[in-house]
């Protein structure tokens, strides 16, 4: 999916603001290279506080110029989560690479596991759960669904086709009745639990068709 496509239906954002030349040039004067993808959500929506200002943190060219220690790592990160337990990175001797691959690792010092074949599949994935934390209409709190109430949602809904692998030693997949609503469904192996919500009270209320009735808050 185009990345202003997603922003607008999952964020609500028609014109999200992006980086400029200098802060794309500041990024490259670093690193040497930057792969296109990560380059394009630089320019897409690197400076939109929709995006930017949420609890998981991106990397952005300003956090390269108030940070310089990141210069010295091998690996050149993404997004980290809000306790710093889990971090996406592209590893440095990749990012000559058209489209590179993006690994996660757990801050226990556990191996860097494959999130994503690509950085284009990466953020399309990593960008569709984070918008799950700031949908306007949502339940307030995770719902554990047995594997038959899985099956209804997925009989039931649309998947979306990303995946978010090894993120908190999850693997993340999405599901939606229209553009515009979402559930979160994170396979944690022995049970599933969710999180789902609309940009609007319209398209909240469309999901509930599916949703509501199903699962028990955790």
């Amino acid at each position: 999916m185009e990345l202003r496509e997603l922003i607008r239906d999952l964020y609500g954002v028609d014109r999200p603001q992006g980086c400029d030349d200098r802060e794309i040039a500041a990024v490259k004067e670093i690193f040497g290279d930057i792969p296109a993808a990560v380059e394009n959500f630089y320019r897409t929506a690197g400076r939109s506080q929709q995006i930017t200002r949420h609890d998981d943190m991106w990397f952005f060219p300003e956090h390269f110029q108030r940070w310089r220690h990141l210069a010295q790592s091998d690996h050149f990160p993404l997004l980290c989560e809000n306790q710093g337990v889990c971090r996406a990175e592209i590893r440095r001797e990749d990012l000559s690479l058209p489209d590179p691959p993006v690994y996660t690792r757990m801050e226990d010092g556990g191996p860097w596991l494959l999130s994503a074949p690509t950085a284009s599949e990466f953020l399309e994935a990593a960008l569709t759960y984070e918008a799950v934390w700031q949908l306007k209409y949502s339940v307030e709190e995770y719902h554990r669904l047995t594997g038959e109430e899985l099956a209804v949602v997925q009989a039931r809904l649309n998947r979306r086709p990303c995946v978010l692998k090894n993120w908190m030693d999850l693997e993340i997949t999405f599901y939606s009745s229209r553009p515009d609503n979402l559930v979160v469904v994170m396979d944690a192996d022995d049970h599933y639990e969710v999180l789902y919500g609309g940009v609007t009270e319209e398209s909240y209320a469309a999901l509930l068709e599916v949703m509501e009735g199903l699962g028990e808050p955790v």
